[in-house]
């Protein structure tokens, strides 16, 4: 395997990724900034494949896994994957680290992962290069340009919402609340840095913090805990469990203030239901399968991008319509507007219920 893929890593002053030399350029395109491409040398499939995930404990993740397994299992896909290993360590990052140098050491073709903690996987990285196994980087990205990484640009993502929220303030004095995601993940960092980016520089807010870890429950605890010790607020703004944000608002019985969330179904039904003013900005969960899409065009010889930036599908308030961007028919957890059509992701609702949520 060495011999295969030794040397063939793409470094510093490499060829320019434009889009017109990208593989799948209308859905491969480079992060602003990104000027490094990758490539190997073809490998013949059908490849063994896999998947490490870390944090389990959200609607997300399960959707994420399944949005893989569902498009794995499409017959055009299929042909591709000798096996398809799916693994989920937790938030520890040295369980993380073992099992992606296990799969390393198993021989595997290439792993998609989404890393516990942005930068502790130099060596992980390093070990894998010399056995010959190709790593891509997705969702909650690791800090390299050694590896592909696939994600949407996540300072931009929450900016744009937090901007949204200011803008719709009733009063421009008072607090907003911050509800943050898991700690010690890439786009929990990259997204406090957004939304700071905005009310930090605002005199007038003061803001309040709170730690939700991307689910539902726990944010709607520390939202209701928030709201009992601060009292009212002039704005949310949540990273995701916004399903737990709303319903810990209307138990309040807050005044309707805008709202910048994420696009979980039952959210976006509550907030169109109550005539609330809001954003939605979503980080799919069919990453997974972009990350996949692209670690098997490197191993066919693609040359893509080192850092893709994939589009941030939004949707406001205005636009909500029952059966549209949204369905009182599906799941509340159901991520809603996570399609990227541009890279022929397109997954609907039945499809994925089919696929379990774990390893087989």
């Amino acid at each position: 395997m060495l011999a295969a893929f030794g040397g063939a890593l793409l470094l510093g002053g490499a060829t320019p990724a434009s889009a017109q030399e990208a593989f799948e350029p209308q859905c491969f395109k480079p992060m602003p900034g990104t000027t490094k491409t990758l490539s190997y040398p073809a490998k013949p499939g059908p490849y063994r494949l896999a998947l490490v995930n870390g944090f389990v404990g959200n609607s997300w993740r399960i959707q994420m896994i399944q949005s893989l397994k569902a498009w794995a299992a499409r017959p055009e896909n299929a042909k591709n994957f000798k096996e398809l290993k799916i693994i989920s360590t937790g938030t520890d990052v040295a369980t993380q680290i073992a099992a992606i140098d296990n799969l390393v050491a198993a021989g595997y073709d290439g792993i998609i992962f989404i890393a516990v903690n942005p930068t502790s996987f130099g060596p992980t990285i390093a070990r894998a290069r010399r056995a010959g196994t190709l790593l891509v980087s997705f969702d909650n990205v690791v800090d390299s340009t050694d590896i592909m990484l696939v994600n949407e640009p996540q300072i931009d993502f929450e900016q744009v919402k937090s901007q949204f929220v200011f803008d719709n303030l009733k009063t421009k004095t008072g607090k907003v609340l911050e509800i943050r995601g898991l700690p010690g993940n890439s786009v929990d960092r990259d997204r406090s840095i957004g939304f700071h980016n905005v009310f930090g520089k605002k005199p007038g807010i003061e803001i309040v913090t709170v730690v939700g870890n991307w689910d539902d429950g726990t944010v709607q605890r520390v939202v209701s805990d928030a709201i009992a010790t601060h009292g009212q607020f002039i704005g949310f703004v949540t990273q995701h469990g916004t399903t737990g944000l709303m319903n810990a608002l209307l138990d309040a019985k807050h005044p309707k203030v805008p709202v910048g969330g994420a696009g979980e179904n039952g959210s976006l039904r509550i907030i169109n239901q109550n005539d609330w003013t809001s954003i939605a900005r979503v980080q799919s969960p069919a990453l997974s399968v972009v990350a996949m899409k692209g670690l098997i065009g490197l191993l066919q010889g693609k040359k893509l991008p080192q850092h893709v930036g994939l589009p941030v599908p939004t949707l406001y308030s205005k636009d909500l319509k029952d059966g549209a961007n949204y369905s009182s028919k599906l799941p509340d957890n159901f991520q809603a507007g996570a399609d990227f059509k541009e890279c022929d992701v397109v997954l609907p609702i039945e499809e994925l219920l089919k696929q379990t949520p774990d390893n087989n």
